[in-house]
């Protein structure tokens, strides 16, 4: 009996001690983030010097330079490229667009949509059909729509609390929209942009077009103008619609992921990835989409090193190339970790952009996610609440196939979709705190990953 006693108070202050541990540690990477923070700093030469950076772009080779370089700065274990081949779609001169109702025409704002073929050189011009869903769109059928722009129209959910559950609901319109209507003779597609936001910015984002279905031009129109677009279609059904876009896709070009890791002392084998993707849309800065995300997996590892903590397993941060319009990046980094032999037990991603944590999303078996839980004491005075089943993250999907376990970083979901690939997602927009907090948060879990194992 006093057996028995004496190892459960052992385990129970063993236990005790192990937390205190930890909870000194996670309290080291938030005052070592909030005081002495570079990720900002980071962030703004990226925005500010480099730009916008869509695959195959200059940009985007200025960027895989600059993070290279500042990994290498930081006397990380090893600093190294990755080739990748990306898809190279170029925007061209500014589109126009215009409501033409008989004499009056109406100037409004749209963005052409990644992967879009240009319109003729003199653009297009014909009556609008306006829909809320495919369905709407097929029960038309190809009489009333041959020949015409089709319109989408069918808003972001606003009763939904979690943005992204509401973006979901829409974005289909902006993917697929292209295919459906050329699918039924249309000559072009207009999308509404998936935005809560009402204002006259323009969200562009990429869309595919289905084999064998005629290329027509598609372009995102700004929520305000969707709306009056709308107003005047009731007013006059007749009334036409004119755009001009001059994109093109050139041949694949070459880029790379960017990698920076820290070699583990006891597991060297194990290996654990924090990331985002270096790309970017070519309308701003992608300062939260995705600039924030990449400053802040850098950041990670920084802060394990300036607080003197010594990895038992290898941590990497991870640029990933090509996000936005291929994931050819992601798919390139599981497929050579699959080549090495790497053993990947788990990976961070952020890529919500660069507000206030919340918690992770979760992608993994029950057993894991029970061991997760059981740090929640740890997380919850950082206000660290939403821990559980959730989405990973596109660029570490495909990790999943080798059974490694995916945390989705979850910030404050509200503002995200008002610079979401839109000309205002600048580094201005970006919170040095928010954006500290998120990548202390990061550091967190990544440190009991590390410990722990999963």
């Amino acid at each position: 009996m006093k057996k028995s006693l004496f190892l459960l108070l052992f385990i129970s202050t063993t236990a005790f001690s192990q937390t205190r541990e930890d909870s000194i540690i996670i309290r080291k990477i938030y005052d070592e983030v909030l005081t002495n923070g570079q990720a900002y700093e980071w962030l703004r030469y990226l925005c500010k010097q480099v730009g916008p950076r869509l695959s195959g772009s200059v940009g985007a080779q200025k960027a895989v330079i600059y993070t290279k370089e500042l990994m290498e700065k930081q006397a990380f274990d090893r600093v190294f490229l990755q080739d990748v081949k990306v898809p190279h779609w170029v925007r061209g001169a500014k589109e126009e667009a215009y409501i033409k109702l008989g004499k009056q025409k109406i100037k409004v704002p749209i963005a052409a949509l990644g992967g879009s073929v240009a319109t003729a050189p003199k653009g297009v011009e014909a009556e609008v059909i306006e829909v809320k869903s495919f369905q709407q769109l097929r029960e038309l059928g190809k009489d009333k729509v041959k020949g015409k722009i089709v319109f989408f129209n069918r808003p972001m959910d606003p009763t939904k609390l979690n943005t992204f559950e509401a973006y979901g609901g829409a974005v289909e319109q902006r993917a697929n929209g292209a295919t459906e209507a050329g699918n039924l003779g249309a000559v072009g597609a207009i999308v509404r942009s998936v935005t809560t936001l009402q204002d006259d910015v323009p969200h562009s984002g990429s869309m595919r077009y289905a084999t064998g279905v005629p290329l027509i031009p598609t372009a995102a129109i700004s929520t305000n103008a969707a709306n009056l677009l709308s107003e005047k279609l009731k007013e006059n059904p007749s009334l036409t619609f004119f755009f001009r876009q001059h994109c093109e896709t050139l041949p694949d070009a070459d880029s790379h992921n960017v990698v920076g890791e820290l070699k583990g002392s006891e597991k060297p084998e194990e290996i654990i990835v924090v990331g985002g993707h270096l790309d970017s849309w070519d309308l701003a800065e992608g300062a939260h989409d995705d600039g924030a995300g990449c400053v802040q997996s850098i950041e990670v590892l920084r802060l394990l090193k300036a607080i003197g903590y010594t990895p038992k397993r290898t941590i990497r941060a991870v640029m990933f190339m090509n996000e936005e319009n291929g994931l050819r990046g992601g798919v390139k980094y599981a497929d050579l970790a699959k080549q090495n032999n790497e053993k990947h037990i788990a990976a961070v991603e952020s890529d919500n952009g660069g507000f206030t944590p919340k918690g992770f999303g979760i992608v993994g078996k029950a057993e894991q996610k029970a061991k997760i839980a059981g740090w929640k004491s740890l997380l919850a005075p950082y206000s660290l609440h939403e821990i559980g089943p959730g989405g990973g993250g596109a660029d570490i999907g495909p990790l999943a196939q080798s059974g490694t376990v995916l945390f989705g970083y979850k910030p404050d979901t509200q503002r995200y979709f008002d610079y979401h690939h839109a000309a205002n997602d600048n580094f201005e927009n970006v919170n040095k705190r928010e954006l500290d907090l998120g990548t202390a948060s990061m550091a967190a879990i990544i440190y009991l990953l590390d410990k722990y194992g999963i």
